[in-house]
């Protein structure tokens, strides 16, 4: 019976934390726009500012549609420059030992959409950890989990809204949300790795959504 008890409170405790987990998730697609506005969500380009190591500034500009299309560009000395990015086939990357962009035939393109929109249909199980401190903010912890792949997710207790989330080769930081019509998208992106050597800080000016890109937009 006492075996009985213990595999009983074992389901039970699983089930629980899938339910809370899913209902923290569920709470931040509701409260930042809705998960049919997100899905509306054809296309988004970022303007702002990047700070690489201590004090190197630029401009910058990033382009995403769906389902994975992407290019990243910044000023250098008055000239825009694109660093990264994918055309839907083939993805780029800036080789800084020759100062040009060139092709990587394994770059693998990120999903337009995070992964807890529809995470369930994307094979992932989510798993809640309770509540943890970040500065001075109580966050809800989560974790996602797909294959041997985790990744961690802080939500706001208050807000919903997600405060950082932790991969195997990066953290992110997300700060100062904003309304961009239906949608809450945050104007502060901080990146760190263990090897420090990609760290950056991204304030993001100005957001446009759903624009109609030229055809060579993705090219390089």
């Amino acid at each position: 019976m006492k075996k009985l008890f213990l595999a009983f409170a074992v389901i039970f405790s699983v089930i629980i934390n899938a339910q809370t987990a899913k209902e923290i998730i569920d709470k931040n697609i509701e409260l930042s726009g809705g998960l049919t506005n997100w899905k509306l969500l054809n296309s988004v380009v970022l303007y702002g500012k990047v700070t690489l190591g201590v004090n190197d500034e630029y401009p910058i500009k990033i382009f995403q549609q769906r389902p994975n299309l992407t290019k990243t560009v910044i000023t250098i000395n008055k000239k825009e420059t694109a660093i990264e990015g994918f055309d839907g086939k083939k993805g780029y990357a800036m080789n800084y030992a020759t100062n040009k962009v060139q092709e990587y035939p394994n770059y693998v393109p990120e999903s337009f959409d995070n992964d807890f929109i529809d995470w369930e249909s994307k094979g992932f199980e989510a798993k809640y950890l309770g509540k943890e401190k970040i500065g001075e903010i109580y966050c809800h912890k989560v974790e996602l989990t797909k294959n041997v792949n985790k990744t961690l997710y802080y939500f706001d207790t208050k807000t919903y809204m997600l405060l950082k989330e932790i991969k195997k080769d990066e953290t992110l930081v997300y700060a100062d949300y904003k309304q961009i019509g239906s949608l809450m998208m945050p104007y502060r992106i901080e990146s760190s790795s263990p090897k420090r050597d990609s760290d950056y800080v991204m304030i993001i000016n100005k957001i446009e959504t759903n624009k109609v890109f030229p055809a060579n937009t993705f090219k390089f």
